[in-house]
């Protein structure tokens, strides 16, 4: 028995949409009027009618609206093809559960450490051989990675969900902006300091949220954003509005790299003379707190502390049932993700060398907290992706001027609809008991491995996870 998307089959799906489609092209036509038909001039004192633009609005959208319901038939023709597939003359192993992604497969490569090495070579040589624009961007992409997993910490793997996680970020710029501004303490003493004051400012935050959770817990940690960024912005300390600049950028044992020769640099590395010595420099430090944070980050989500998280993801009160110390659970998440966006605020701070309240907006939590749900809440490598896509992208669709953040957004949103669950899902590992044809194991006791995206519930399988 086969099962495939013929011609016949796209025909019917048009001609069944076409009327929905025609609908709600008329319906944005009309919320669309009077802004596609006017356009004023603020010199003269006028406004313009003109019909030019509505033909090719309505058509788009109706084409749009076609492909937009075809796309989402076809997914839902996929999934009911696949479970029929799977309890039609499959082997057991197949109809156990969904196949393994292609990550999986990317996880189980011989060459995965060799990928590793060559991805950290051209990372290694690329302020060298780009831009100070391409530079510019890369640090701040790798500065979201850095935030992005430390969030990930709190709301992928401990399922808290955290909308403030951008005032941590705030910390620890300032930490070392007024440490810097009033005590000239240097890059390197303010980054501990930085992270610690954050960590600090975590628990401080854990404690009174310990007991909610869900929207009461978004409510409260967006509260405390809000308040932070009104303290900063109100403190003579502070310096409110103005901010607090001429920060001094990180030092390389106290040689400041601003007036550092470079000959050495344009002449043998064919490096652009363009470049600031500082800004190489601040990439290179920023990239080695990534694969620290990387390092960390994984080896806790295996730890016991990892599988805790996990567990309190999952089921609360099962969690707790099951002998978890759910208090130090959430505290230690709400410490360990906020110390890294401290962290990254500290080298924030040394790279643009001013701040003011205004770069720590909710925006900053919202885009954040896309990057974790884009990427793939609990995946590593989807974080990662996230990030770069995140923080790069909109700067690639400068192209298209006032329109590339709607664009951003329509790409968001597509994004959300046919690949919910991120764009690297987590994987989890799922021990299957082999049986043989009586039902009873195999003999020798064995049990085989496998990593699994989204494998089905133990109870509807047999699995024993």
């Amino acid at each position: 028995m086969t099962h495939k998307i013929t011609a016949s089959h796209i025909g019917r799906v048009i001609w069944s949409e076409f009327k929905p489609a025609l609908l709600a092209s008329f319906w944005i036509c009309l919320l669309a009027f009077p802004i596609m038909t006017l356009s004023i001039n603020p010199t003269n004192q006028s406004f313009k009618f003109s019909l030019d633009r509505m033909p090719y609005l309505a058509l788009g959208t109706f084409v749009l609206s076609i492909l937009w319901r075809f796309f989402l038939k076809r997914r839902a023709f996929i999934g009911i093809t696949k479970a029929v597939h799977q309890s039609e003359g499959l082997p057991e192993d197949l109809r156990k559960g969904p196949k393994p992604s292609w990550l999986t497969v990317v996880k189980a490569s011989r060459y995965r450490r060799q990928g590793i090495y060559v991805l950290l070579a051209i990372m290694a040589i690329l302020p060298f051989i780009s831009s100070p624009y391409t530079v510019n961007v890369m640090v701040t992409a790798l500065i979201y990675v850095t935030l992005g997993l430390g969030l990930n910490v709190v709301v992928g793997v401990s399922g808290l969900l955290n909308l403030g996680y951008i005032a941590f970020y705030a910390i620890g710029a300032y930490t070392y902006g007024l440490l810097n501004h009033y005590f000239g303490l240097s890059f390197w003493v303010c980054l501990p300091l930085g992270g610690l004051t954050a960590t600090l400012m975590g628990l401080l935050l854990g404690f009174p949220v310990i007991r909610l959770s869900g929207d009461y817990l978004a409510i409260v940690t967006l509260s405390f954003g809000e308040i932070t960024r009104l303290v900063l912005n109100n403190l003579t300390v502070t310096r409110g509005p103005r901010g607090i600049s001429y920060i001094q950028p990180a030092g390389f044992f106290g040689i400041d790299l601003n007036g550092a020769p470079k000959e050495f640099l344009v002449n043998y590395l064919r490096v652009d003379p363009a470049m600031d010595i500082n800004k190489i420099f601040t990439y290179f430090i920023i990239l080695c707190l990534v694969i620290v944070t990387i390092i960390f980050v994984f080896r806790l989500e295996n730890s016991r502390l990892g599988r805790a998280w996990l567990a309190m993801r999952e089921d609360e009160v099962a969690c707790q049932a099951m002998g978890i110390n759910r208090t130090r659970a959430k505290l230690t998440a709400f410490a360990l993700g906020s110390t890294w966006a401290g962290l990254a605020g500290v080298v924030f701070a040394s790279q643009i060398t001013f701040i003011n309240p205004a770069s720590f907006s909710f925006l900053g939590s919202i885009l954040v907290l896309s990057i974790v749900v884009l990427g793939g809440m609990g995946s590593i490598p989807g974080v990662i992706l996230g990030a770069i896509v995140l923080s790069a992208l909109p700067e690639q669709l400068r192209f298209f001027s006032q329109y590339r953040m709607l664009l951003f957004g329509a790409l968001m949103v597509l994004m959300m609809v046919f690949r919910p669950g991120g764009l690297i899902q987590s994987t989890r590992e799922v021990y299957i008991h082999k049986t043989n044809g009586n039902g009873k194991g195999d003999g020798n006791g064995t049990a085989r491995l496998e990593a699994l995206t989204g494998a089905p519930k133990p109870e509807a399988t047999g699995e024993r996870p």
